[in-house]
C-alpha cells in the first residue's frame, strides 16, 4: 500500500473514522487501533515480513529494560548485544549478498573459485527505518534520556506507526513516545493543516516526481547515445525528482500523523536553497543526518578532539550514510563525495555558518553571493546524485566520462534545449517557486486569504493528482 494510491486513502478514511468516533474514549483503544492499522498497512506489502517487524520490536522492547540497568558495565554489555542483534538482522537481509559477492570476487583474484549461497528474496521494506527507530530508543535509555517503556503496545506504536514505518522520518523516543502515551483530542486546525500537507505531498510526488522520473529514467537508460547537455539535464532532473519524491512522502507522512493528532519530526527544509554542503545536510533527510550526528559522530568525539579526529569522524559518518542507503559501491562513493565536500568547511571551522538563518531572510530575492552559493552547492549535490542514481559504479563513471568527452567534441549542443528539458523545466520551475514562497516555514503551507480562490486551488490540485495517479510509482526511499 503506497501513499499515492486509492487503497491508502480508503484505509486512512476507515482508520480516521474508527480512531476519532469509535475508540476515542480511551487511550489504550486508540493505540491498539493504531498498532493494528500499522501492521495491516505493513502486511499489505508482504505478510511474510510482519514477523520480522514484530521480532525486532519485541527484541528492542526487552533490551530496553536490560540497558537501563544501574550497573553501567552490565548496561553497556546489553547495549552492545542489542546493537549486534539489530545490525545482524539488518546485515543478513540487506548486506549479506553484497559481502558474499565481494568475498567471491576477492577469492577469484587469488585463484580460489567459490560459489557462495545468495539470499533470493526481496529486501524487507522499511527495515533500515524501523531498525534505527529501535536503536535510537536503546541509545536514549542507555544515556538516561528515556525511561524504559513498560507498556508494550505504546512501544510497538512508536516503532511501527504507519505514516513513518516504511520511509521515515526516523523518530526519537523522547519526541514521539510522550505523544503515544497521551490521549489525543481532535483538533480541527491540526487536521486541516494535515490535509494541506497531504495534498502538497501528493502534488510533489504524483505530478512532479513521477513526471520527472519519465525523463530521468529515459536519459539514464540510454545515456551512451546522448550528448553532454542532455546528460547534464538528466542529472538535474533526477535531483529534483528525488527531492520531490522523498520530501513529498515526508509531507504526506507528517500530514497523516496530524490527522491522528501527532506531530512528527521535520525531514526536509528546502535543501536546494542551501549555501554550502553543511547547510544542505541540515536540510536534507534531517532525521537520518541528525541520527548519525547524535549516535555516531558525537559519541566518536565529534569535532571536540581536534581537526584530525573531526576529519576521521566526518569520513566515517558519510561512508556509513552511503552504505545505509544501499549495499553497492556507488552509494559508498556517493557518501565519500559528500565527505570531501564537507571536510573543507570543518577544517576552516565554517561548517556551522548557516545554522538557523534562511537564505534571503528578509528579502524577496537572494543577492548575487547567495545565488552563487546556492547554485554551486546544487551543482555539487547534483554531481553526487549521478552515483546515487546509476545502477552501478562503472555506469556512473561512464556517464560522467560521456559528459566530459561530448562537451569537448560537440560544443554547439549547449545552444539548444533537449526535448526532455522543455517539459521538465516547467515542473522544476513550479517546484522551485513554490519552495521559495514557503522557505521560511516548511510546515505551514501559506494559503490564499480569499476563500473562493483557496478552494479553487485545492480543487484544481486535487483533480490534477487524480488525473496523474495512473502513472503512480513507489517512492524511491522505499528500497532503503
Amino acid at each position: 500500500m503506497i501513499f499515492n494510491s486509492f487503497a491508502f486513502f480508503l484505509f486512512l478514511s476507515v482508520v480516521f473514522v474508527l480512531y476519532w468516533f469509535i475508540v476515542n474514549k480511551k487511550l489504550g483503544w486508540q493505540n491498539t487501533l493504531i498498532l493494528v492499522a500499522s501492521y495491516f498497512f505493513y502486511g499489505w506489502w508482504s505478510w511474510m515480513f510482519m514477523g520480522l517487524l514484530l521480532l525486532s520490536t519485541l527484541m528492542d522492547y526487552a533490551y530496553g529494560f536490560l540497558v537501563a540497568s544501574p550497573h553501567r558495565k552490565k548496561a553497556k554489555l546489553f547495549l552492545w548485544l542489542s546493537i549486534s542483534c539489530n545490525l545482524g538482522i539488518l546485515g543478513v537481509f540487506k548486506y549479506y549478498n553484497f559481502f558474499a559477492s565481494q568475498l567471491k570476487d576477492g577469492f577469484d583474484l587469488l585463484g580460489w573459485h567459490t560459489n557462495p549461497v545468495l539470499l533470493n528474496f526481496a529486501l524487507p521494506i522499511g527495515i533500515s527505518f524501523y531498525t534505527f527507530h529501535g536503536m535510537s530508543y536503546l541509545f536514549d535509555v542507555y544515556y538516561g534520556k528515556q525511561k524504559p517503556v513498560t507498556n508494550f503496545i505504546d512501544y510497538a506504536v512508536f516503532v511501527s506507526f504507519f505514516p513513518l514505518l516504511v520511509a521515515g522520518p526516523i523518530e526519537r523516543a523522547g519526541h514521539l513516545l510522550p505523544q503515544v502515551q497521551k490521549r489525543r483530542v481532535f483538533n480541527y486546525e491540526q487536521a486541516v493543516s494535515g490535509c494541506r500537507l497531504i495534498l502538497w505531498g501528493l502534488v510533489k510526488k504524483i505530478i512532479i516526481a513521477d513526471s520527472l522520473a519519465i525523463y530521468a529514467d529515459s536519459i539514464f537508460m540510454s545515456f551512451q547515445g546522448e550528448n553532454a547537455f542532455t546528460l547534464i539535464i538528466g542529472a538535474v532532473v533526477f535531483s529534483f525528482q528525488i527531492y520531490a519524491d522523498f520530501s513529498g512522502y515526508s509531507d504526506i507522512a507528517l500530514g497523516t500523523a496530524r490527522l491522528l493528532g501527532f506531530e512528527l519530526l521535520s525531514n526536509f527544509r528546502f535543501p536546494y536553497f542551501s549555501r554550502d554542503i553543511a547547510e544542505f545536510w541540515r536540510r536534507w533527510h534531517i532525521s537520518l543526518s541528525s541520527w548519525f550526528r547524535d549516535y555516531l559522530y558525537i559519541p566518536f568525539g565529534g569535532s571536540q578532539q581536534g581537526k584530525a579526529k573531526a576529519v576521521r569522524n566526518i569520513f566515517v559518518i558519510f561512508l556509513v550514510s552511503g552504505f545505509w542507503h544501499g549495499s553497492s559501491w556507488n552509494f559508498i562513493v556517493w557518501g565519500l563525495i559528500h565527505a570531501c565536500g564537507f571536510l573543507p568547511l570543518v577544517v576552516l571551522s565554517r561548517n556551522r555558518k548557516h545554522v538557523n538563518d534562511v537564505v534571503a531572510q528578509d528579502r524577496m530575492i537572494p543577492n548575487l553571493k547567495e545565488l552563487w552559493q546556492m547554485l554551486s552547492t546544487f551543482a555539487f549535490v547534483t554531481f553526487a546524485w549521478i552515483f546515487f542514481r546509476a545502477p552501478g559504479l562503472s555506469v556512473a563513471f561512464h556517464y560522467i566520462q560521456k559528459i566530459a568527452i561530448s562537451a569537448i567534441t560537440e560544443p554547439m549542443q549547449f545552444l539548444s534545449l533537449p526535448v526532455y528539458g522543455k517539459e521538465a523545466f516547467i515542473y522544476i520551475v513550479f517546484l522551485v517557486l513554490a519552495d521559495w514562497w514557503l522557505r521560511r516555514n516548511e510546515r505551514e503551507l501559506r494559503t490564499f486569504r480569499n476563500n473562493k480562490l483557496r478552494m479553487v486551488t485545492y480543487f484544481v490540485l486535487g483533480l490534477l493528482c487524480f488525473l496523474f495517479m495512473e502513472q503512480k510509482t513507489s517512492f524511491i526511499y522505499f528500497q532503503f
